[in-house]
């Protein structure tokens, strides 16, 4: 999945031994704001020290993220976790969702029918009409 937005906010970076290999780890959260008519938030980690200083996400950037969306089971309770494996600078410009706009108008001899919401009704078409149809 992806996301395009704002970098607003760089969390502290965590670390620790794990307690099954004996390995150092690093994580870092940020939190990214994607803009639209409601501005949605999300909070991503990226896990790795090598990842945290390739990407080196700054505070008021604009980027697209790639991330995997996971849940784990903790002492009974389930937690999701939303983990970033790519960055791209330089975001795509985002679509804004289309409006609905008018039809142009139409050339027609009748400036009142330019102007009318719905068309007029046509007259019936006489006997031998071509058109079939009752109405």
């Amino acid at each position: 999945m992806e996301l395009t937005g704002k970098i607003i906010a760089v969390l502290p970076a965590n670390s620790g031994v794990s307690s099954r290999t004996g390995n150092p780890w690093m994580s870092q959260e940020y939190v990214i704001e994607v803009p639209g008519q409601y501005p949605r938030k999300c909070v991503f980690r990226i896990f790795g020290e090598d990842r945290i200083k390739q990407f080196n996400i700054q505070n008021g950037e604009d980027l697209t993220v790639s991330f995997d969306i996971d849940a784990h089971e903790y002492n009974g309770r389930w937690f999701n976790e939303i983990r970033a494996y790519n960055v791209t600078r330089g975001a795509a410009p985002v679509v804004a969702a289309p409006q609905a706009t008018p039809f142009p108008p139409q050339q027609d001899a009748n400036p009142q029918a330019a102007a009318a919401p719905f068309p007029t009704s046509q007259e019936p078409a006489g006997e031998g009409s071509t058109d079939d149809l009752p109405f």
